[in-house]
């Protein structure tokens, strides 16, 4: 038993919080350790239990779940956060992703979803609800050419930026071979670029990269 992912489960409504951990707790590698009901609870217990991973709701009275994922980030906890949160707006998943989380996800996703995102940042890697990924993408791509107008130089080429556009759209490589009139062994080099540049290994991962570091030369 000493090797299941310990979660801490943080939200304002105690139903919710009960039915995620009815769920959770059917998987035979999650176990949910912990339970606040606003982020000063969070912190503390974060503090107390050190769980592998916290799933955290951003709308709570008082300290609010970004303020949490503030001071627990501050306070070099190696816990994983994992926001999940009605909001599907572009700006709070950016907030969140910049103040260190690890996942975004809806509160209507799935339960496999939210059970993917727990295994997935557990294991060290990011996880974004696939039909947030976009969003983020925009907004990566948005300021990616920003910085290169700005400094003339940038360490994704501007066909690289649109190949990294359609992987989140959801394109195999066949298909963005023929969207962008290349060949397919073009679009392969492009993504080994893409994944070589930004030391990624997965298609999330190079959004989510891009995103938090600008890509600045």
């Amino acid at each position: 038993m000493g090797n299941r992912i310990s979660v801490l489960i943080a939200d304002d409504h105690s139903m919710l919080r009960q039915g995620l951990k009815q769920i959770l707790e059917l998987e035979s590698d999650i176990e949910v350790i912990a339970q606040a009901s606003n982020g000063s609870e969070a912190i503390q217990l974060a503090k107390e239990h050190r769980p592998d991973v916290i799933l955290m709701d951003i709308n709570m009275p008082g300290i609010n779940g970004l303020q949490a994922i503030k001071q627990i980030k501050d306070e070099e906890l190696t816990s994983r956060i994992i926001v999940l949160t009605i909001h599907e707006d572009r700006e709070y998943l950016f907030k969140t992703l910049q103040m260190g989380a690890e996942g975004y996800v809806l509160k209507d996703a799935e339960p496999k979803v939210l059970i993917d995102a727990i295994r997935n940042v557990h294991s060290g890697r990011s996880y974004i609800q696939p039909n947030m990924t976009m969003e983020l993408v925009k907004e990566f791509n948005r300021v990616t050419l920003h910085e290169k107008e700005k400094h003339g130089d940038n360490n994704l080429t501007s066909r690289e930026i649109e190949v990294l556009e359609l992987i989140a759209e959801g394109m195999i490589n066949k298909e963005i071979a023929k969207t962008l009139f290349i060949s397919e062994k073009t679009v392969k080099n492009h993504v080994s670029n893409i994944f070589r540049k930004l030391n990624v290994s997965d298609r999330t991962q190079a959004a989510i990269y891009a995103f938090k570091h600008n890509i600045k030369s």
